[in-house]
């Protein structure tokens, strides 16, 4: 935000007047938009809520499944804003370090860890069967790709980061610069592992790659090393160029 642009502070009430239903609605919203424009968390887990009912509107699970989702995703978001508004009230009331003050943040951060954890187990249950039956199809065509196909996709996506980097002229070829290398090979192994994987393990297995690659493309952003769009670049690179070698290859 320029320094140069006024900052908009919510309307106080005005005193002696209790508040409107209108007005209620109006400080509760405010105070949702100003936890998503303070806590990156609350953005994070907001982009998966979308992303997450975008998938079961897709795959089409069934209306019990949707409830259970949409009480997951509410309970993520409920004890999120909690965390936030308890951080908040204790960093008001104390200037200093206090134990106790301490102790109560770690307590709202293990409920918001509680409530994540739960809602992974919710969404995989939920996608589990859903996905694995309307993956089935594809995925059995190179179901019995040999682990060559595997090494000749990571070869060639490494290859194209460094053509990548070079047409740019940006970063180094293991640091730095468009694309992210490191994001591109996490997500070209979760991309392999998808498709090399047997039935009876591959929605777990494929989740818990792409978990990993995740991990790996937020570590490049949060040292430093690359932006957002350099990891998203890669990740896509990866994923995508994997995708044509297992489907020329097998």
């Amino acid at each position: 935000m320029s320094i140069l642009t006024p900052r908009r502070t919510p309307t106080p009430p005005t005193p002696g007047r209790a508040p409107t239903l209108i007005d209620s609605f109006n400080y509760a919203f405010e105070g949702i938009i100003h936890v998503l424009r303070t806590q990156r968390n609350l953005r994070i887990h907001f982009a998966i809520a979308i992303a997450v009912i975008v998938a079961a509107a897709a795959l089409g699970v069934d209306r019990i499944e949707l409830i259970s989702l949409l009480l997951a995703i509410a309970f993520v978001l409920v004890a999120e804003m909690v965390n936030s508004a308890i951080e908040g009230a204790i960093d008001v009331s104390t200037t200093s370090f206090d134990p106790n003050a301490k102790l109560a943040k770690d307590i709202a951060a293990g409920a918001v860890l509680i409530a994540t954890v739960t809602a992974l187990a919710v969404g995989y249950l939920v996608f589990a069967h859903a996905a694995a039956h309307r993956t089935a199809h594809l995925l059995d065509r190179v179901r019995d790709a040999p682990a060559e196909i595997t090494l000749v996709a990571l070869v060639l996506v490494l290859l194209v980061v460094i053509a990548t980097k070079a047409w740019t002229g940006s970063g180094t070829p293991l640091r730095g610069g468009l694309p992210s290398g490191h994001a591109a090979i996490a997500f070209a192994g979760w991309m392999a592992a998808t498709y090399v994987i047997s039935d009876q393990h591959r929605f777990l297995i494929s989740s818990l790659t792409f978990i990993m690659a995740l991990l790996v493309a937020q570590t490049r952003v949060e040292s430093g090393v690359h932006s957002a769009m350099e990891v998203l670049y890669g990740g896509a690179l990866g994923a995508l160029v994997t995708l044509g070698v297992f489907q020329l290859l097998s």
